[in-house]
């Protein structure tokens, strides 16, 4: 294909997705033409039009512009969550344009600069947003590729040159095998992604494919215990890149970062939770590899708020908690009860749930009924398909069954705030991928007026 910079104008179906988002923002910034489909309106692309990215929401053909038209000066970039039978995107694959994969122009973005990709089944998005910050934070030239909204930048954009890249390499349809990276990290590699992969063992090969892309093994960072070959990484037990003595001082956590050269003391930390704090010492890892000083490297790490929907708070008061929250599998459901049992040990706790795809609540339906039974109570509501269709017996109601508690509701979305107000729970999470995501800003504006 030609050469990127040469492309003029580009167009991104599905515009509003996570990762598609960030890659508009990308090419907006650089001067270019950025149009675009999707579904709905969202907050992402109000924020986009806002930018100056023309979006439409109608799949024909007879809505697109003459410039977007031009076969020779356009290319195409689409998500795989949209579906085969969409109109635009069958004419642009049977007419001659340029038609990439979001990794495809991912990989094409980043091949010319220093490459940090940040991979694994969990923690994605909030260790490349530590990293990114922790890069910006310190005067580094570089760009941030993010999978979440980024609180310190209300985006999922971070632009402070071009040198250095930092990517989020995602394991979905072996997406990463497309990057070039040169410094990158394995957080954790636990069986996903079943309707793609088959079985755990395809899961682990696509990993260590992945690895095998670094030229210099030593630029890989991996989660101790896992079969990959790297530096490792660990909280509390030994590792290349360790958080030794850690201990929580005034709602953070603060411990000290031993690398392979140096001790960094007394780094604080706001996010919660053992997981956050295993991104954190991946992400300073990441940065001292990639050539950062490391005396900023402290007060960047403080300052940094967290990723939208991955432990947020909404409400927090002497009444009340809501925590708002992305985890959408039974790893990451212990991992968020690990967090908020850690900061609120006295309390009673509800997680309302919203199961993410009918196959992955098929293929852990054991996991998720363990993993929610820890909470003292559970309002669960019904399977978000995203992009899959009902399969039979595979239900909200199965899960509920499965779930070994008596404080269990199942619940529709319509009647779903009367339902957590009737809960005398003072921590309240919200979590899940799917729409629920929309439902919070309702439900912490009901809350608020009573807490």
């Amino acid at each position: 294909m030609r050469n990127i910079n040469d492309i003029q104008t580009f167009y991104f179906i599905g515009i509003g997705g996570i990762g598609m988002s960030a890659l508009a923002r990308y090419f907006n910034s650089m001067g270019k033409e950025v149009l675009g489909y999707d579904k709905t309106p969202s907050a992402i692309t109000n924020a986009l039009i806002s930018e100056g990215i023309s979006i439409g929401f109608i799949d024909e053909v007879s809505e697109l512009s003459q410039e977007v038209l031009a076969v020779e000066n356009t290319l195409v970039v689409y998500t795989p969550a949209i579906p085969k039978q969409s109109k635009i995107l069958g004419y642009f694959n049977t007419n001659g344009y340029t038609v990439l994969k979001r990794a495809a122009l991912l990989g094409e973005v980043t091949k010319n600069s220093t490459c940090l990709a940040v991979a694994g089944t969990h923690g994605k998005t909030t260790t490349s947003a530590i990293l990114g910050h922790l890069l910006a934070e310190c005067n580094m030239p570089m760009t941030a590729f993010l999978g979440g909204i980024a609180e310190n930048y209300n985006s999922n954009f971070i632009s402070k040159g071009h040198e250095i890249t930092v990517v989020e390499a995602d394991e979905f349809d072996r997406s990463f095998l497309n990057l070039q990276p040169d410094i990158a990290c394995v957080t954790s590699m636990d069986v996903d992604h079943l309707d793609i992969y088959g079985d755990a063992s395809a899961i682990e090969d696509a990993f260590k494919d992945f690895s095998a892309l670094l030229s210099v093994k030593d630029n890989l960072l991996v989660k101790k215990g896992l079969p990959l070959e790297g530096k490792t990484v660990a909280v509390g037990e030994e590792a290349d890149f360790e958080a030794q003595n850690v201990r929580i001082e005034n709602g953070y956590y603060v411990f000290d970062l031993k690398t392979p050269s140096l001790i960094l003391k007394d780094l604080q930390f706001q996010l919660p939770g053992h997981h956050n704090l295993f991104n954190a010492i991946t992400a300073l890892g990441m940065a001292i590899l990639a050539g950062s000083p490391t005396d900023c490297l402290p007060e960047a790490l403080f300052s940094f708020k967290g990723v939208q929907r991955r432990f947020s708070y909404k409400i927090k008061s002497d009444s009340l908690v809501l925590i708002d929250d992305y985890a959408h599998h039974p790893t990451e459901i212990d991992a968020l009860f690990q967090a908020v049992s850690e900061m609120y040990p006295d309390d009673k706790k509800l997680v309302v749930f919203q199961p993410h795809l009918f196959s992955r609540t098929r293929d852990f339906i054991g996991g998720f009924a363990k993993s929610l039974a820890q909470f003292d109570e559970l309002i669960l509501l019904d399977i978000y398909p995203a992009r899959e269709e009902p399969i039979a017996g595979v239900t909200s109601q199965w899960l509920f069954s499965k779930v070994n508690t008596n404080e269990k509701k199942l619940v529709s979305k319509e009647n779903l705030p009367e339902a957590i107000r009737a809960s005398n729970c003072r921590v309240k999470l919200l979590v899940g991928a799917g729409d629920i995501g929309a439902e919070v800003n309702n439900i912490t504006k009901i809350l608020k007026d009573e807490a």
